[in-house]
Protein backbone atom coordinates (compact mmCIF):
# COMPACT_ATOMS: atom_id res chain seq x y z
CA UNK A 1 0.00 0.00 0.00
CA UNK A 2 2.81 2.40 0.92
CA UNK A 3 4.61 1.47 -2.32
CA UNK A 4 1.52 2.25 -4.42
CA UNK A 5 1.12 5.62 -2.64
CA UNK A 6 4.75 6.46 -3.41
CA UNK A 7 4.25 5.58 -7.09
CA UNK A 8 1.16 7.79 -7.28
CA UNK A 9 3.13 10.65 -5.72
CA UNK A 10 5.88 10.26 -8.34
CA UNK A 11 3.31 10.27 -11.17
CA UNK A 12 1.76 13.47 -9.79
CA UNK A 13 5.19 15.15 -9.63
CA UNK A 14 5.96 14.12 -13.21
CA UNK A 15 2.61 15.49 -14.38
CA UNK A 16 3.24 18.81 -12.64
CA UNK A 17 6.74 19.01 -14.13
CA UNK A 18 5.34 18.29 -17.60
CA UNK A 19 2.75 21.00 -17.17
CA UNK A 20 5.41 23.50 -16.10
CA UNK A 21 7.66 22.65 -19.07
CA UNK A 22 4.75 23.08 -21.45
CA UNK A 23 4.77 26.81 -20.67
CA UNK A 24 8.22 27.19 -22.26
CA UNK A 25 7.18 27.14 -25.96
CA UNK A 26 4.91 30.14 -25.40
CA UNK A 27 7.74 32.08 -23.77
CA UNK A 28 10.02 31.18 -26.69
CA UNK A 29 7.34 32.37 -29.14
CA UNK A 30 7.16 35.73 -27.35
CA UNK A 31 10.95 36.03 -27.33
CA UNK A 32 11.10 35.40 -31.07
CA UNK A 33 8.35 37.94 -31.67
CA UNK A 34 10.14 40.55 -29.58
CA UNK A 35 13.20 40.25 -31.86
CA UNK A 36 11.15 41.89 -34.60
CA UNK A 37 10.91 45.16 -32.68
CA UNK A 38 13.21 47.85 -31.31
CA UNK A 39 13.23 46.29 -27.83
CA UNK A 40 15.57 43.48 -28.94
CA UNK A 41 19.26 43.88 -29.73
CA UNK A 42 20.33 40.78 -31.60
CA UNK A 43 22.65 39.48 -34.27
CA UNK A 44 20.46 37.00 -36.08
CA UNK A 45 21.65 36.23 -39.58
CA UNK A 46 23.98 34.11 -41.70
CA UNK A 47 27.08 36.25 -41.20
CA UNK A 48 29.11 35.41 -38.06
CA UNK A 49 30.46 38.18 -35.83
CA UNK A 50 33.86 38.29 -34.14
CA UNK A 51 34.30 35.93 -31.22
CA UNK A 52 35.02 37.53 -27.84
CA UNK A 53 36.92 34.44 -26.70
CA UNK A 54 39.03 34.52 -29.89
CA UNK A 55 39.80 38.21 -29.34
CA UNK A 56 40.94 37.50 -25.78
CA UNK A 57 43.05 34.65 -27.18
CA UNK A 58 44.70 37.21 -29.48
CA UNK A 59 45.63 39.25 -26.39
CA UNK A 60 47.20 36.20 -24.71
CA UNK A 61 49.07 35.18 -27.86
CA UNK A 62 50.40 38.71 -28.32
CA UNK A 63 51.63 38.79 -24.71
CA UNK A 64 53.48 35.51 -25.20
CA UNK A 65 55.28 37.07 -28.16
CA UNK A 66 55.92 40.44 -26.53
CA UNK A 67 57.20 38.83 -23.31
CA UNK A 68 58.71 35.54 -24.55
CA UNK A 69 59.14 32.87 -21.91
CA UNK A 70 56.95 34.47 -19.22
CA UNK A 71 53.52 33.00 -19.95
CA UNK A 72 54.27 29.47 -21.17
CA UNK A 73 54.93 26.17 -19.42
CA UNK A 74 57.97 25.19 -21.50
CA UNK A 75 61.47 26.58 -21.13
CA UNK A 76 62.88 28.91 -23.78
CA UNK A 77 66.54 29.29 -24.66
CA UNK A 78 68.66 30.39 -27.60
CA UNK A 79 68.17 27.05 -29.33
CA UNK A 80 64.38 27.00 -29.58
CA UNK A 81 63.55 30.73 -29.47
CA UNK A 82 63.27 31.17 -33.24
CA UNK A 83 61.11 28.05 -33.59
CA UNK A 84 58.88 29.19 -30.69
CA UNK A 85 58.37 32.70 -32.08
CA UNK A 86 57.74 31.33 -35.57
CA UNK A 87 55.01 29.08 -34.24
CA UNK A 88 53.44 31.78 -32.09
CA UNK A 89 53.52 34.50 -34.73
CA UNK A 90 52.03 32.21 -37.38
CA UNK A 91 49.21 31.14 -35.05
CA UNK A 92 48.58 34.77 -34.09
CA UNK A 93 48.38 35.77 -37.74
CA UNK A 94 45.77 33.10 -38.52
CA UNK A 95 43.37 33.94 -35.71
CA UNK A 96 43.91 37.72 -36.01
CA UNK A 97 43.31 37.78 -39.77
CA UNK A 98 40.08 35.82 -39.32
CA UNK A 99 38.74 38.04 -36.54
CA UNK A 100 39.65 41.28 -38.35
CA UNK A 101 37.88 40.02 -41.48
CA UNK A 102 34.79 39.21 -39.42
CA UNK A 103 34.87 42.68 -37.86
CA UNK A 104 35.13 44.36 -41.26
CA UNK A 105 32.33 42.21 -42.70
CA UNK A 106 30.13 42.88 -39.67
CA UNK A 107 30.46 46.63 -40.20
CA UNK A 108 29.94 46.34 -43.96
CA UNK A 109 26.69 44.44 -43.54
CA UNK A 110 25.40 46.38 -40.54
CA UNK A 111 26.19 49.82 -41.97
CA UNK A 112 25.62 48.88 -45.63
CA UNK A 113 29.12 50.04 -46.57
CA UNK A 114 30.79 49.48 -49.91
CA UNK A 115 32.80 46.26 -50.19
CA UNK A 116 36.36 46.43 -48.84
CA UNK A 117 37.25 42.79 -49.68
CA UNK A 118 37.08 41.73 -46.04
CA UNK A 119 39.23 38.58 -46.23
CA UNK A 120 42.07 40.31 -48.06
CA UNK A 121 41.84 43.36 -45.82
CA UNK A 122 41.92 41.15 -42.73
CA UNK A 123 45.08 39.42 -43.91
CA UNK A 124 46.85 42.66 -44.82
CA UNK A 125 45.92 44.32 -41.53
CA UNK A 126 47.03 41.28 -39.53
CA UNK A 127 50.42 41.38 -41.26
CA UNK A 128 50.70 45.13 -40.56
CA UNK A 129 49.97 44.50 -36.87
CA UNK A 130 52.54 41.71 -36.67
CA UNK A 131 55.07 43.95 -38.39
CA UNK A 132 54.62 46.44 -35.53
CA UNK A 133 55.35 43.90 -32.77
CA UNK A 134 59.07 44.79 -32.42
CA UNK A 135 58.11 48.45 -31.96
CA UNK A 136 55.40 47.48 -29.46
CA UNK A 137 57.93 45.44 -27.52
CA UNK A 138 60.20 48.49 -27.28
CA UNK A 139 57.35 50.64 -25.97
CA UNK A 140 56.43 48.06 -23.35
CA UNK A 141 60.06 47.64 -22.29
CA UNK A 142 60.08 51.36 -21.48
CA UNK A 143 56.84 50.92 -19.48
CA UNK A 144 58.37 48.04 -17.50
CA UNK A 145 61.46 50.12 -16.68
CA UNK A 146 59.24 53.03 -15.63
CA UNK A 147 57.42 50.73 -13.20
CA UNK A 148 60.66 49.60 -11.55
CA UNK A 149 61.98 53.16 -11.37
CA UNK A 150 58.70 54.54 -10.02
CA UNK A 151 57.78 51.93 -7.44
CA UNK A 152 60.15 51.12 -4.55
CA UNK A 153 57.98 48.09 -3.76
CA UNK A 154 58.86 46.49 -7.09
CA UNK A 155 61.55 43.87 -6.56
CA UNK A 156 62.35 43.05 -10.18
CA UNK A 157 61.28 43.27 -13.80
CA UNK A 158 59.99 39.70 -13.51
CA UNK A 159 57.64 40.65 -10.67
CA UNK A 160 56.26 43.56 -12.70
CA UNK A 161 55.67 41.50 -15.84
CA UNK A 162 54.13 38.58 -13.99
CA UNK A 163 51.92 40.38 -11.51
CA UNK A 164 51.39 44.14 -11.98
CA UNK A 165 47.82 44.92 -13.11
CA UNK A 166 48.97 48.31 -14.37
CA UNK A 167 51.37 46.71 -16.82
CA UNK A 168 48.73 44.22 -17.94
CA UNK A 169 46.30 47.05 -18.67
CA UNK A 170 48.97 49.07 -20.49
CA UNK A 171 50.01 46.03 -22.54
CA UNK A 172 46.45 45.36 -23.66
CA UNK A 173 45.96 49.08 -24.33
CA UNK A 174 49.03 49.24 -26.59
CA UNK A 175 47.89 46.17 -28.53
CA UNK A 176 44.36 47.56 -28.90
CA UNK A 177 45.57 51.06 -29.76
CA UNK A 178 47.70 49.70 -32.58
CA UNK A 179 44.62 47.99 -34.02
CA UNK A 180 42.69 51.27 -33.72
CA UNK A 181 45.50 52.98 -35.63
CA UNK A 182 45.13 50.31 -38.35
CA UNK A 183 41.40 51.02 -38.62
CA UNK A 184 40.12 47.77 -37.10
CA UNK A 185 36.57 48.09 -35.70
CA UNK A 186 35.13 46.39 -32.61
CA UNK A 187 38.13 44.20 -31.62
CA UNK A 188 40.09 46.94 -29.78
CA UNK A 189 37.18 47.76 -27.50
CA UNK A 190 36.60 44.09 -26.71
CA UNK A 191 40.27 43.90 -25.69
CA UNK A 192 40.20 47.01 -23.53
CA UNK A 193 37.03 45.96 -21.73
CA UNK A 194 38.57 42.54 -21.08
CA UNK A 195 41.53 44.28 -19.42
CA UNK A 196 39.11 46.55 -17.55
CA UNK A 197 37.21 43.59 -16.10
CA UNK A 198 40.48 41.83 -15.25
CA UNK A 199 42.29 44.76 -13.58
CA UNK A 200 39.77 47.47 -12.73
CA UNK A 201 41.71 49.83 -15.03
CA UNK A 202 39.73 51.35 -17.91
CA UNK A 203 41.91 52.70 -20.75
CA UNK A 204 40.04 53.47 -23.94
CA UNK A 205 42.00 52.13 -26.93
CA UNK A 206 41.60 55.44 -28.73
CA UNK A 207 43.58 57.38 -26.09
CA UNK A 208 47.14 58.46 -26.91
CA UNK A 209 49.75 57.45 -24.32
CA UNK A 210 53.45 58.30 -24.56
CA UNK A 211 56.38 56.12 -23.58
CA UNK A 212 57.49 55.11 -20.06
CA UNK A 213 53.93 55.19 -18.70
CA UNK A 214 53.34 53.82 -15.19
CA UNK A 215 50.08 53.12 -13.36
CA UNK A 216 50.74 52.31 -9.70
CA UNK A 217 48.16 50.02 -8.00
CA UNK A 218 45.65 51.05 -10.64
CA UNK A 219 42.22 50.05 -9.37
CA UNK A 220 39.60 52.52 -10.51
CA UNK A 221 41.73 54.35 -13.08
CA UNK A 222 39.72 55.71 -16.03
CA UNK A 223 41.36 57.16 -19.16
CA UNK A 224 38.91 58.42 -21.77
CA UNK A 225 38.97 58.06 -25.53
CA UNK A 226 40.46 61.43 -26.52
CA UNK A 227 42.95 61.73 -23.67
CA UNK A 228 46.50 62.71 -24.66
CA UNK A 229 49.22 61.58 -22.24
CA UNK A 230 52.85 62.56 -22.72
CA UNK A 231 56.04 60.72 -21.82
CA UNK A 232 57.11 59.53 -18.35
CA UNK A 233 53.69 60.15 -16.78
CA UNK A 234 52.84 58.37 -13.54
CA UNK A 235 49.32 57.98 -12.15
CA UNK A 236 47.89 56.24 -9.09
CA UNK A 237 44.70 54.39 -8.26
CA UNK A 238 41.32 56.06 -8.63
CA UNK A 239 42.46 58.70 -11.13
CA UNK A 240 39.88 59.81 -13.71
CA UNK A 241 40.89 61.51 -16.96
CA UNK A 242 37.37 62.07 -18.21
CA UNK A 243 34.90 64.24 -20.06
CA UNK A 244 32.55 66.84 -18.71
CA UNK A 245 28.92 65.77 -18.55
CA UNK A 246 27.05 66.52 -21.75
CA UNK A 247 23.38 67.17 -22.48
CA UNK A 248 21.80 64.30 -24.37
CA UNK A 249 21.26 66.32 -27.56
CA UNK A 250 24.98 67.21 -27.72
CA UNK A 251 26.39 63.69 -27.51
CA UNK A 252 26.22 62.88 -31.23
CA UNK A 253 27.84 66.14 -32.37
CA UNK A 254 30.76 65.67 -29.94
CA UNK A 255 31.59 62.04 -30.73
CA UNK A 256 34.57 63.05 -32.87
CA UNK A 257 35.63 66.06 -30.76
CA UNK A 258 38.32 66.12 -28.08
CA UNK A 259 36.49 65.68 -24.78
CA UNK A 260 39.23 64.46 -22.42
CA UNK A 261 42.27 66.25 -20.95
CA UNK A 262 45.85 66.51 -22.14
CA UNK A 263 48.57 65.45 -19.70
CA UNK A 264 52.01 66.68 -20.69
CA UNK A 265 55.41 65.05 -20.02
CA UNK A 266 56.65 64.06 -16.55
CA UNK A 267 53.36 64.71 -14.74
CA UNK A 268 52.48 62.82 -11.54
CA UNK A 269 48.79 62.41 -10.62
CA UNK A 270 48.03 61.03 -7.16
CA UNK A 271 45.15 58.82 -6.12
CA UNK A 272 41.56 59.94 -6.42
CA UNK A 273 42.27 62.96 -8.64
CA UNK A 274 39.65 63.83 -11.26
CA UNK A 275 40.67 65.83 -14.33
CA UNK A 276 37.93 66.62 -16.85
CA UNK A 277 37.43 68.34 -20.18
CA UNK A 278 38.93 68.42 -23.65
CA UNK A 279 40.42 71.88 -23.20
CA UNK A 280 42.07 71.03 -19.88
CA UNK A 281 45.87 70.77 -20.11
CA UNK A 282 48.08 69.70 -17.22
CA UNK A 283 51.45 71.30 -17.90
CA UNK A 284 54.71 69.39 -17.96
CA UNK A 285 56.34 68.36 -14.66
CA UNK A 286 53.24 69.30 -12.64
CA UNK A 287 52.15 67.31 -9.60
CA UNK A 288 48.42 66.81 -9.02
CA UNK A 289 47.60 65.89 -5.43
CA UNK A 290 45.12 63.29 -4.25
CA UNK A 291 41.34 63.82 -4.45
CA UNK A 292 41.49 67.13 -6.31
CA UNK A 293 38.89 68.07 -8.94
CA UNK A 294 40.25 69.95 -11.98
CA UNK A 295 38.33 71.32 -14.97
CA UNK A 296 40.78 74.10 -15.95
CA UNK A 297 44.32 74.00 -17.30
CA UNK A 298 47.32 73.93 -14.98
CA UNK A 299 50.60 75.64 -15.99
CA UNK A 300 53.83 73.67 -16.23
CA UNK A 301 55.82 73.05 -13.02
CA UNK A 302 52.77 73.52 -10.81
CA UNK A 303 51.69 71.61 -7.68
CA UNK A 304 47.95 71.35 -7.09
CA UNK A 305 46.73 70.00 -3.77
CA UNK A 306 43.93 70.39 -1.23
CA UNK A 307 44.43 72.24 2.02
CA UNK A 308 45.17 69.97 4.93
CA UNK A 309 41.81 68.99 6.41
CA UNK A 310 41.08 69.55 10.08
CA UNK A 311 41.22 66.14 11.75
CA UNK A 312 39.14 65.42 14.82
CA UNK A 313 40.42 62.77 17.25
CA UNK A 314 38.02 61.26 19.75
CA UNK A 315 39.03 58.69 22.29
CA UNK A 316 39.77 58.08 25.96
CA UNK A 317 42.72 60.55 25.97
CA UNK A 318 41.04 63.42 24.15
CA UNK A 319 38.57 65.98 25.41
Amino acid sequence: MAERSSQNHCREELARARGTREQIPEVVRRLVASCEGAACFDHVGPEPIPSRSAVIDIVHRSRRILYPGYFIQDRLDGINLQYYLGQEVTALYEVLAEQIALAYRHDCVRLELSCVRCEEQGQQTAVAFIDSLPELRGQLAADVRAALEGDPAAASYDEIIFSYPGLYAITVYRIAHRLVHLGVPLLPRIMSEHAHSHTGIDIHPGAHVGHSFFIDHGTGVVIGQTTDIGDRVRIYQGVTLGALSLPKDAVESLRTQKRHPTIEDDVIIYSGATILGGETVIGARSVIGGNVWITESVPADTKVFLKRPELVYRGPRTS
